[in-house]
């Protein structure tokens, strides 16, 4: 194994020889000025180091070295400075170690109290390093492309689960880049169907007088340009699962064939007349509100109902507490392998900025910042240019104690909505509050459900009891 490495922050030559001679289980890394011992902090990253507060240009001070402790535990906080101090000089030491330093021995240094020192030093840090990398690890969820920590989240793997056994179909709904599709392809994987195909079609990215022939396939001869039978996606899938990105832009006209096809699970090619069976299963996804389009006469609601008979609805990377940082560590992890890179993780404020931002490309766009910063950094440690996101100092300004209370009482309500799926009794009773009350946070949070504003919901939950109230009375009499 490596020997961990040691940095001595000494300018007395004499000692300098004297702890590389003490220390010949460690890879002992010498400097002699602060600019030294930062730039080999910077390169080498060693857990523990020695450091002496007397260093150029303040030898007979300690102005120098207390700089030097702060510097860097701001490069690198998880580093174990051990200070050496001189006989007499105590009320310095313990300054030190209230700027971060993990512990001290005074001159004339004993060296078997030293090694001791560092070698608690070494095992301490190996034991947080091993703690922090328990921690970052990817969360267990049921469908293995998903890394995920929140329950909102690993409540929607589960019932992937769970629907994956059945042969109804599924509604994917969410914002772009939140795993729409891996979710698809898992529902495929974990039914009877997964050895047969998995054939995907996105209905936004196909034009319009190309996408019957790519769903439906064609006849030679069909139109200018058909020189030979084509079988379309639908007949491809034969026994698998189709599915159907963004069903929300896809045409009207082709709608009506759709529908068609999902209550006899029968196609015709175009310019054919023959009329093929053809078994199954259905996934569609969009990030639409299909409700509004069909209240806007773009989308038919009869191929609505056809396709949701289940809706999983899937939350943006914002409403996952704690998946940022989950799913930015694992993915510094794939890209050190995938491009041989060696970076350490994040500096404070680009882990503040992770944190602060939106997020509204979600899962994808923090996988393409995460590959930009990881091909781009020229450090060991990701900071927040390399990520290109607004301003750490600006990210850290939000750890205000109101807007921290506010942030955790908003992902507490969007979590019990989640649990509850968006029942706002059971929502409610799990936060221990009333329905009154659960009305008024999420109003003072901005938070719909289904397209339905708190008091608008409330709202119709009174009118629909006050016309059950007015029923009975009615029977009564």
């Amino acid at each position: 194994m490596a020997k961990p490495k040691l940095l001595i922050v000494e300018d007395d030559e004499g000692l300098c020889s004297q702890y590389r001679w003490a220390f010949p289980a460690c890879d002992v890394l010498l400097s002699h000025t602060r600019q030294q011992a930062v730039a080999l902090v910077k390169r080498e990253n060693p857990p523990v180091a020695i450091m002496d507060l007397g260093l150029p240009p303040d030898p007979d001070g300690v102005s120098e070295g207390f700089a030097t402790i702060e510097e860097v535990l701001r490069i690198a906080p998880k580093t174990k400075i051990v200070v050496a101090t001189g006989n007499g000089s105590r009320k310095h030491a313990l300054k030190a170690v209230s700027l971060g330093a993990y512990d001290f021995c005074e001159k004339t240094v004993e060296i078997e109290v030293l090694r001791t020192i560092v070698d608690r030093a070494l095992n301490l840090y190996r034991l947080e390093e091993e703690n922090r990398r328990l921690a970052n690890a990817p969360a267990r969820s049921p469908i293995e492309r998903i890394v995920t920590g929140s329950m909102s989240m690993l409540k929607v793997c589960r019932d992937v689960e769970k629907l994956a056994t059945t042969n109804v179909p599924v509604l994917l709904l969410g914002e772009s880049g939140t795993g729409k599709e891996a979710l698809a392809a898992a529902l495929h994987e974990l039914g009877p169907r997964a050895k047969q195909p998995f054939v995907a079609i996105n209905c936004g990215a196909i034009p319009e007088n190309l996408l019957e022939s790519e769903l439906f396939g064609h006849e030679r001869g069909a139109f200018t340009g058909a020189v030979k039978q084509t079988i379309g996606k639908i007949e491809s899938a034969q026994k698998g699962t189709l599915f159907l990105d963004e069903i929300g832009d896809l045409p009207h006209q082709l709608q009506v064939k759709l529908l068609r096809f999902l209550q006899d699970q029968v196609v015709e090619r175009i310019g054919g007349r023959q009329k093929i069976q053809v078994d199954v299963r259905v996934v569609s996804a969009t990030n639409a509100n299909l409700e509004e389009k069909i209240a806007q006469g773009v989308f038919r609601g009869d191929l609505f109902y056809r396709m949701n008979a289940v809706t999983v609805r899937i939350p943006a990377l914002r409403e996952r507490g704690g998946d940022v940082m989950l799913l930015a560590n694992f993915f510094l992890s794939r890209f050190n392998r995938e491009f041989n890179r060696n970076i350490r993780g994040f500096t404070e404020t680009a882990a503040a900025a992770l944190d602060a931002h939106d997020w509204p490309g979600n899962v994808r766009e923090l996988e393409n910042r995460m590959k930009r910063a990881v091909v781009m950094t020229e450090g060991r440690m990701i900071d927040v240019t390399d990520l290109e996101l607004a301003s750490g100092e600006e990210a850290m300004a939000d750890l205000d104690l109101r807007a921290a209370r506010l942030r955790a009482e908003r992902e507490v309500l969007r979590a019990a909505l989640a649990r509850s799926n968006n029942t706002l009794a059971t929502a409610a009773r799990l936060l221990g509050v009333s329905r009154p009350t659960l009305y008024g946070l999420m109003e003072a949070h901005g938070i719909e459900i289904d397209g339905m504003k708190p008091l608008a919901a409330a709202a119709d939950t009174m009118a629909a009891r006050t016309g059950a109230a007015r029923a009975d009375v009615a029977k009564t009499e």
